[in-house]
C-alpha cells in the first residue's frame, strides 16, 4: 500500500545512546562481537543516518557508523543527559521523502520545514510517533555513492526490525497503520490469550516495528533496554552462535538460543548499555503461538 508517492520499504538503521559504557565499549561490542565495520566518524549525528541510533560518553564531539551491510547500519554516538533514551530513533528508507513529508502534513503529522541533505547525498526528515518515539524517513543516495559490499565479519546483514515500549497500540496504528500503511505481521503474548508483542510490517518490505506491551508504568533501566531494542536476521542460529563463541561470548541463562513464541529461533545479546540486540532466524522453525504470521518473510537479500 502506497502512501502520497513516497511509500515506506525497508528499515534503514537505528541509532543508539552509549551512556556511562562510553563509545570505546560500543566499538568494541559491534566491531569485535557482531562484526560490524565502522563506517566512518561524524562531527555532528543529531540529524544524520538513523535505522538505529545509540550514544556514548557526554563530552565525546562524534559518533561512529557501523555497518553490516550499506544499506543498513547501527550509529553509536553521545548522550548529552544520563536521562535520554538508549534507542535514539529508528529510520526507514523511502523512495520519494519530499513526498513522503508532504503527505504526512497532510495528515496533520508535525513536520519539520524542510528536509535535511546529508553529505553523502542522502535526504531525511524526523517525526514523533503518538508516543514521542522518533522516527525518521531516509531517501538514500544514488547506488555507489555509499561503501558497497558486506561486512566481511558480520554474523548479520539484515536489520529486521525494532521494537519499543507502547502504551496505547491504537494510538500508535492510526499512525502506522492508517496513515503509513504497515499492516499486521504477528502478535502474540508469553502466555495464550495475551497480546504482549504486535509486529506491523512496513508497506513494502519485509521488516517491522514492533510493540512491546503491559510494561510497568515506570520501567527500570535494565527493563527498558529489554523492550527497546533492535534485531538482525540470521539464516541458522547454530552458525551465529560459534561465531558469537569464537568472539568471547559466553551462553547464559538471559543469552542462549531459545525458541521464541513466534516459532523462530531467537538469541539475545546485551550491549554495554543493556540495550537487547536480538538475533533472529529469517524464517520460523515451528508453528508460533497466538496467532498465524500473515505478512512475507524476510531474507538475507531481503
Amino acid at each position: 500500500m502506497r502512501r502520497g508517492g513516497g511509500s515506506c520499504f525497508c528499515g534503514d538503521r537505528c541509532r543508539c545512546r552509549a551512556g556511562a559504557s562510553g563509545e570505546a565499549c560500543h566499538y568494541r561490542y559491534c566491531a569485535r562481537r557482531a562484526g560490524y565495520t565502522e563506517h566512518g566518524r561524524r562531527p555532528h549525528l543529531l540529524h544524520a543516518y538513523a535505522w538505529l541510533e545509540c550514544g556514548g560518553l557526554a563530552g565525546v564531539p562524534d559518533g561512529v557508523r557501523f555497518y553490516g551491510d550499506p544499506r543498513q547500519t547501527v550509529e553509536v554516538h553521545p548522550a548529552k543527559t544520563a536521562s535520554e533514551p538508549v534507542l535514539e530513533n529508528v529510520a526507514f528508507a523511502t523512495a520519494d521523502v519530499a513526498a513522503l513529508r508532504l503527505y504526512l502534513k497532510s495528515k496533520g503529522v508535525a513536520v519539520p520545514s524542510g528536509l535535511t541533505k546529508l553529505r553523502d547525498g542522502e535526504q531525511t526528515f524526523r517525526v514523533k510517533d503518538p508516543e514521542g518515539n522518533a522516527i525518521e524517513f531516509v531517501q538514500r543516495a544514488a547506488e555507489g555513492s555509499a561503501t558497497t559490499g558486506k561486512a566481511p565479519e558480520s554474523i548479520s546483514g539484515r536489520i529486521i526490525h525494532a521494537g519499543f515500549i507502547v502504551h496505547s497500540a491504537a494510538a500508535e496504528d492510526h499512525f502506522y497503520k492508517d496513515v503509513l500503511g504497515f499492516h499486521n505481521y504477528w502478535s502474540g503474548g508469553m502466555k495464550e490469550g495475551a497480546t504482549d508483542w504486535v509486529s506491523l510490517q512496513v508497506p513494502d518490505g519485509t521488516d517491522w516495528v514492533e510493540y512491546m506491551l503491559n510494561i510497568p508504568p515506570d520501567p527500570s533501566h535494565r527493563q527498558i533496554g529489554v523492550q527497546d531494542h533492535f534485531s538482525l536476521g540470521v539464516v541458522d542460529m547454530d552458525t551465529a552462535v560459534t561465531k558469537l563463541k569464537e568472539r568471547g561470548w559466553t551462553p547464559s541463562a538471559s543469552s542462549k538460543k531459545q525458541m521464541g513464541r513466534d516459532g523462530k529461533f531467537q538469541l539475545n545479546l546485551y550491549d554495554p548499555d543493556e540495550v537487547r540486540v536480538e538475533f533472529m532466524e529469517f524464517k520460523p522453525k515451528q508453528e508460533p503461538c497466538c496467532h498465524p504470521i500473515t505478512g512475507a518473510q524476510p531474507g538475507a537479500d531481503r
